[in-house]
């Protein structure tokens, strides 16, 4: 098993939660592929921890569908699954829809602002052919309203299969997104002026055009 270069040591007090973001984020980026096996003394080592925190992640990110784990034999990633990628999908929609359902009239002048910020950063990304910057720009447009909404059952059901569905992204992105920069706009408008059905429209219809936009539909729609 490859280990990525150039990533430091972690502290030995290093929390969970951070060596599950570390293997987490290396996998969604692609560091380790699909159907690479991951051992965990290797990763303990990399990661400068005790192999405890790092079997933890592990069951954590098999649960989320990015490992597959076979109890007493191997850990290996796992290949991009369209029905599970478009599983995922479905779920994160419905969270998105019910956060901007709720927080549609109610955020401030300034959640407006940095939601437009976001967006302009996504747009200016793609533009530079950031994919990784600009779907970082796009989360955080996303999560603005889920923050607002303040619902911890909401952010565990996304912090469990956003992943699986940013991987699909990443690994295959090709299209173009100026057609997303226009329903973000539309999305902030429609929450601005208060329009809850208008804003949870175009909510569901980004999630679910995922389907129609260039490598996402690859992604989602291509056999592993």
């Amino acid at each position: 098993m490859p280990i990525p270069s150039g990533s430091p040591a972690l502290g030995r007090s290093l929390l969970r939660d951070d060596v599950y973001r570390r293997l987490r984020d290396a996998i969604v980026e692609g560091a380790f592929e699909p159907g690479e096996q991951l051992k965990d003394g290797d990763l303990a080592e990399w990661l400068g921890v005790s192999r405890t925190p790092v079997r933890e992640a592990l069951l954590r990110l098999a649960a989320s569908g990015l490992v597959v784990a076979v109890p007493g034999r191997s850990t290996a990633v796992s290949t991009i699954d369209p029905r599970a990628v478009r599983d995922a999908r479905d779920v994160i929609a419905a969270m998105h829809g019910l956060a901007v359902r709720e927080t549609t009239g109610r955020l401030s002048a300034a959640d407006i602002e940095r939601m437009r910020d976001a967006n302009r950063r996504f747009a200016a990304s793609l533009a530079a052919g950031d994919i990784s910057a600009a779907l970082d720009a796009d989360d955080e447009l996303h999560m603005i309203p889920v923050a607002a909404l303040g619902n911890s059952a909401v952010e565990a059901v996304l912090e469990q299969f956003g992943p699986l569905v940013r991987r699909a992204e990443l690994s295959r992105f090709t299209g173009d997104g100026r057609p997303s920069v226009e329903r973000h706009e539309q999305l902030i408008g429609f929450m601005a002026a208060g329009d809850v059905r208008g804003a949870e429209s175009v909510t569901l219809d980004i999630w679910h055009s995922l389907t129609e936009d260039g490598a996402a539909e690859e992604a989602l729609t291509q056999a592993s």
